[in-house]
């Protein structure tokens, strides 16, 4: 679903993503971590294709994100750490709005929408305006807005940041429901972006790691933690030892 190969970002003299590879296939749940400033946003914003690479290639859904664009973002939802909300309207009306922004056909619309609240719990909600709900709601329909069309692909940045506890809860549910759903509907690949270790090890399956915009670790979380090592033991080494050798 997901194929990044050499995926690379300058700044001027400034490396920020340099040559980062990985497949992500249908179902996976992959968590992406990195200190702050590492590159993780930035390469997300690649493989979204709101940010143009400096070299390399990406294909999502079999679609090269440079050579078919349209295509490529068709088969990705996307949610930014800041989610894309327009308080001053319903949930419904929103979602209606961003269903016709991603060309969903104007037959299917309404079926798509009211699919979408259901899997993110927006059912009791739907004519609330968004300016009023809480930020849990807020993000469950930031989620909606990403799976309305239904993509193959799901790339999530810190969808759990500022959130309570019993909130957290809640999405990470829907997430892992998102990747493994009931009878009927598509289960996704998604990509995870987290600074929450505990996040990571309660959905992910997979973990990379990147430091200095470069992939470091790419691993399945059983294979990390197995003997009872812990996640940020292991993240803590994997970023000290890239540090040492860019020294």
């Amino acid at each position: 679903m997901i194929e990044a190969s050499g995926i690379t970002k300058r700044y001027g003299d400034i490396l920020a993503v340099d040559h980062v590879s990985f497949t992500a296939g249908a179902g996976d749940v992959v968590g992406f971590l990195g200190p702050n400033g590492a590159g993780k946003t930035t390469t997300m914003r690649i493989l979204t294709g709101f940010l143009p690479a400096t070299d390399g290639t990406a294909k999502i859904d079999g679609h090269d994100i440079f050579e078919a664009p349209l295509a490529a973002r068709r088969a990705i939802g996307y949610l930014p750490e800041t989610p894309p909300l327009y308080p001053e309207m319903d949930v419904q009306g929103y979602l209606h709005y961003v269903a016709k922004l991603k060309d969903v056909p104007r037959g299917q619309r309404h079926d798509a929408v009211e699919r979408a609240m259901q899997r993110c719990g927006l059912a009791d909600v739907k004519r609330r305006v968004i300016g009023q709900l809480s930020k849990g709601f807020r993000q469950r329909v930031g989620i909606a807005q990403a799976i309305v069309h239904d993509p193959a692909v799901l790339i999530l940045d810190e969808p759990t940041v500022g959130l309570d506890p019993i909130q957290i809860r809640e999405i990470r549910s829907l997430i892992r429901d998102l990747a493994a759903p009931r009878e009927g509907a598509r289960g996704h690949t998604i990509v995870l972006s987290t600074h929450i270790l505990a996040e990571v090890e309660a959905i992910c399956r997979r973990v990379i790691i990147i430091n200095r915009g470069r992939k470091v670790l790419d691993t399945t979380l059983a294979e990390l933690t197995k003997g009872g090592a812990r996640l940020e033991d292991v993240f803590a080494r994997a970023a000290l030892r890239d540090d040492e050798e860019a020294a």
